[in-house]
């Protein structure tokens, strides 16, 4: 799913896979894990979930090519190790930054969850050259995609490295939105650090929460279309039609209208046609036609 590496430059598999022992442990683990993030598998050779889980994460921890390490610990013969961390059960997985336990689980799990959580450790690690960039980047492709849930954890294990990063808090308020979870997104904006209240990707999170509350009381399109082909001069009818095309996706038909009431009367409702239009392109990116035809047919309606 997330292709974050920092470049072509794979580790061989013979260096992000080892087995270690008391004696290497905090070397293998604890030191190395201030470099780049260290998966740990605590498995047994009578351990059967282990024989299936053990390769499973070998073969993700190589695809994801240098950006997480891999260390397992048979207990059998590091019994020391499992007693301080407190080993209960096997198969049990650790992941390993900054020389601490961050994140594990316990037990056998399918696959796809696998791969999640090897892509989540993997961008725990110290930023590199454009580490976090890339990341970011990927956690938008899944959000374009429609992954949201994906795209919420991977803005979230950003913030974790980089707690103010405005980018990936404007990321995680667009996943909430994404997942219908209004008041969570509008609870993040609201807790976003001062530093970065007043950057555009939070000006962005910011409108597209207020469609969003808007969209909660939109009528029905066809409705709100009859009655603004019923009475062009409608203003509120056109408004609210504006707001359900939004709220259906059509961006550019709600820009559309929006412009047809600023045109009629642009004073109505003390100006509500631009402020609403203004909302609308500030929740798009600033290079979105939309938003750039959008404002080339309002600054030639203001002039006029």
């Amino acid at each position: 799913m997330l292709e974050l590496g920092q470049g072509n430059d794979a580790a061989p598999p013979a260096d992000l896979i080892k087995d270690t022992s008391e004696a290497t442990f905090m070397a293998d683990v604890v030191e190395t894990s201030k470099e780049v993030p260290v998966i740990v598998d605590f498995w047994a050779p009578w351990c059967g979930p282990c024989k299936t889980l053990g390769p499973a994460l070998e073969a993700e921890v190589t695809a994801a090519g240098g950006k997480v390490k891999m260390v397992k610990v048979n207990i059998d013969e590091n019994q020391q190790i499992a007693s301080q961390l407190q080993i209960q059960s096997i198969p049990t997985v650790y992941a390993f930054v900054d020389g601490k336990p961050v994140d594990g689980f316990q037990g056998a799990v399918p696959p796809s969850e696998i791969k999640a959580f090897v892509d989540k450790v993997s961008l725990l690690g110290p930023e590199g050259d454009g580490g976090l960039a890339d990341a970011i980047e990927a956690a938008e492709a899944m959000l374009t995609e429609g992954e949201a849930e994906d795209a919420k954890e991977t803005f979230a294990a950003i913030l974790e490295e980089d707690a103010v990063n405005a980018p990936a808090y404007g990321g995680l308020i667009r996943a909430y939105l994404a997942l219908d979870d209004l008041e969570q997104a509008e609870a993040t904006l609201n807790g976003a650090p001062a530093e970065i209240s007043e950057t555009p990707e939070l000006d962005t999170a910011h409108a597209q929460i207020e469609l969003a509350k808007q969209a909660v009381d939109a009528g029905p399109v066809a409705e709100l279309r009859a009655a603004v082909d019923a009475d062009g001069d409608n203003h509120q009818a056109r408004l609210d039609l504006a707001t359900a095309l939004h709220a259906s996706g059509d961006a550019e038909g709600a820009v559309n209208e929006l412009l047809e009431l600023f045109r009629r009367d642009r004073e109505w409702n003390d100006g509500a046609a631009k402020t609403q239009l203004f909302t609308v392109f500030d929740a798009l990116k600033p290079e979105d036609p939309i938003v750039l035809n959008g404002r080339r047919k309002l600054t030639s309606m203001i002039f006029i």
